[in-house]
């Protein structure tokens, strides 16, 4: 908790223009909880309970790192296509890629949280593998719907390769299904705040679009396998 802390300081002091510009528009003659961003503190408030949530810093340590390395390849991604802009114009802004790793800690504790409420549910092994089936090819071809003025661009095209090998590579579907709710849940409220504050504009316009909150479920689901990935190769390195 200290270290998101200390992130959000270091924001603050590198970018302090933009925190100005959002102190700026307070009205310090008006009751300041009529004010307050209630979302945005509501996201906050949940993300801080959640990292803290069984934290382990040698386990968590990958997360940050994927988390980072994972968000600054889709952020460069998306505002070098412009699929989104941010209100700074950045492409893409270096201030929001800390936002990745936070919210990839808060996801992993949600998906733990899911696999125990969801372990002694009676349902057939079959389940997890036809919820997989329908939920990944459905969220590609909405991928494809909504990258397609971008489709001739090397990016986009790369990021569509990414998308296929992991959805037909084996995996655990259940895991894999229960970390894709997680991260849409979770991004549901991060896009809610950032399209409707102006943070972000998607090219669609939407406030958020449906894609972009499954968007989040999707890139859940990436880091969660770099770092199984990562762990094989590091354990095979060290035999």
């Amino acid at each position: 908790m200290s270290l998101f802390a200390a992130t959000i300081f270091v924001i603050g002091v590198v970018w302090w223009p933009l925190a100005r510009d959002a102190l700026s528009y307070i009205d310090w003659s008006r009751p300041l909880w009529r004010q307050m961003d209630w979302l945005l503190l509501f996201d906050f408030a949940v993300m801080s309970l959640l990292i803290m949530a069984g934290a382990d810093l040698k386990a968590d340590a990958l997360i940050i790192f994927v988390g980072l390395a994972g968000g600054l390849m889709i952020e460069s991604w998306g505002t070098q296509t412009e699929l989104w802009v941010y209100y700074t114009s950045e492409r893409p802004p270096l201030w929001i890629i800390p936002a990745w790793p936070i919210a990839s800690l808060s996801i992993d504790r949600l998906t733990r949280l899911l696999q125990r409420l969801t372990r002694r549910l009676p349902v057939p092994h079959s389940t997890a593998p036809l919820l997989y089936w329908l939920l990944f090819p459905a969220f590609y071809a909405m991928l494809i719907a909504f990258v397609w003025p971008t489709r001739d661009l090397s990016l986009t095209v790369m990021a569509l390769l990414l998308c296929t090998l992991l959805i037909l590579s084996p995996t655990n579907h259940r895991l894999a299904v229960l970390t894709f709710i997680a991260g849409s849940g979770l991004g549901y409220f991060l896009e809610l705040w950032g399209t409707t504050r102006l943070c972000w504009t998607y090219y669609t316009r939407q406030t958020p679009p449906l894609f972009a909150v499954l968007a989040h479920g999707m890139a859940a689901v990436a880091f969660w396998r770099v770092g199984m990935l990562i762990k094989q190769l590091w354990s095979k390195l060290l035999t």
